[in-house]
C-alpha cells in the first residue's frame, strides 16, 4: 500500500472515475486495510466519490456451497457484457484462519468473465465478519459504482447469517438452488426463503432437468405459505443452467422486472435509504469495537473485565455496562 504521506486522493479519484482498473484496485485495498491512517483516507475517498455512486444494479447471489454461484455468474457477468454493461464481482471468500486471506480463487472460476476488459473481479477475505461478508464490501461496492460498472454482483460464502448482511446492500437478492425434493425440501433454511427476491434451481439440465422442474414447484408451493419481503413483488421461482446457458436471459429479466416495480412503488428508494442507515450503525459498531482492540490502555482493562467474568466474580452484563464506560 503507498503511504498516505504519498497518496494522493485526488489524483486516486479522477484516475478511478476515468474508469482505471488500476485505481480501483488500489482504493479497494486502501478501503480493506486496517491501518487507522489508511482508513481515514478511505472514508475522504468514498465521501469524495459519494455523487458518483448509487446508479448500479446492486444483486447479491447467495447459495450453499456446491451450488454453483460463480460458475453463474460468470455466465450470467458474461451475458450482461454482451448487452452492453460493465460488471463488477465481489466475491467473498472464506479467510484462511492462519493469514486472515482468501482461500478461493475466484478469477480462476470465472474464466470467461476475468478475461473481459469490461469486468472487474474482486475476490475479499471475509476475515471472521458475521456472514462471511467482508465489512467493507460496501465501501467496495460504491467504489465500483464511481468507476463506471453499472451492474455490481456480490458474490456470498452462503453459510451463516451471510443472507441478511447481503439483503442490506444490495436491491435484489437472488437465492440459488440444486435440485432436489422430499426431505431436501423439507431442511431449506426458512430466513432464506423469506429474504429472496427471487429463487432459482440451477443445473436444470440432462438428466437433471425433470428433477429441477419438480424442485421449482415445491418452492412455489412453500413460498405460498410464507409473507412476501414487498407487497409489490412476489418472489419467482425459475430453473436454469449455469452450464448451457439455458435461462439466463429470463433470470436477469427478473431483475428488471423487480426494479421496475419497486421504483414505481416507492420502495426501490426506500430500501435504499435504509440500507445507508443500517450502514452507519454497522459502521459505528465497528469503530467501537476497534477502538477497544487498539487503544493499550483499554485493552488492559477488558482482558481484566474478560477475567473477571471467566473466574465468575462478574456477570456478562454488569461487565459489559464497564466496557461501556470505558468508551465515554
Amino acid at each position: 500500500m503507498t503511504s498516505p504521506k504519498t497518496l494522493d486522493i485526488k489524483s486516486l479519484a479522477r484516475d478511478l472515475r476515468a474508469g482505471s482498473r488500476a485505481a480501483l484496485a488500489r482504493a479497494i485495498t486502501l478501503v480493506e486495510s486496517r491501518r487507522g491512517d489508511h482508513q481515514a483516507l478511505a472514508r475522504q475517498l468514498v465521501q469524495t466519490l459519494l455523487p458518483d455512486t448509487g446508479k448500479a444494479f446492486r444483486v447479491g447471489i447467495t447459495g450453499s456451497p456446491g451450488v454453483g454461484k460463480s460458475t453463474t455468474i460468470d455466465v450470467l457477468g458474461t451475458y450482461l457484457i454482451e448487452q452492453g454493461h460493465k460488471v463488477a464481482v465481489l466475491a467473498v471468500d472464506p479467510s484462511s484462519a492462519r493469514s486472515g486471506g482468501s482461500i478461493l480463487g475466484d478469477k480462476t472460476r470465472m474464466a470467461r468473465l476475468a478475461a473481459s476488459t469490461d469486468a472487474f473481479i474482486r475476490p475479499s477475505p471475509s476475515s471472521g465478519t458475521l456472514g462471511g461478508v467482508a465489512a467493507k464490501t460496501r465501501e467496495a461496492m460504491l467504489l465500483c459504482e464511481a468507476a463506471g460498472f453499472d451492474v455490481v454482483l456480490v458474490e456470498t460464502v452462503g453459510i451463516g447469517q451471510s443472507e441478511t448482511a447481503v439483503c442490506d446492500m444490495t436491491d435484489f437478492f437472488l437465492a440459488l438452488m440444486l435440485p432436489g425434493g422430499g426431505d431436501e425440501l423439507q431442511g431449506i433454511k426458512k430466513g432464506l426463503v423469506e429474504l429472496a427476491d427471487m429463487i432459482a434451481i440451477n443445473k436444470a439440465d440432462g438428466d437433471n432437468l425433470k428433477r429441477a422442474k419438480i424442485t421449482a414447484a415445491d418452492y412455489r408451493g412453500a413460498l405460498h405459505i410464507l409473507s412476501p419481503r414487498s407487497e409489490h413483488w412476489h418472489p419467482p421461482v425459475e430453473t436454469y443452467s449455469a452450464l448451457t446457458g439455458t435461462g439466463i436471459a429470463e433470470l436477469w429479466q427478473k431483475v428488471l422486472d423487480h426494479r421496475k416495480a419497486m421504483s414505481a412503488s416507492g420502495e426501490f428508494a426506500a430500501r435504499r435509504r435504509d440500507q445507508q442507515v443500517k450502514w452507519m450503525w454497522s459502521m459505528l459498531e465497528q469503530r467501537m469495537l476497534a477502538r477497544l482492540r487498539s487503544e493499550a490502555s483499554v485493552r488492559t482493562k477488558v482482558r481484566k473485565i474478560e477475567a473477571e467474568v471467566a473466574d465468575g466474580h462478574l456477570t456478562p452484563a454488569l461487565a459489559a455496562e464497564q466496557i461501556l464506560e470505558l468508551l465515554q
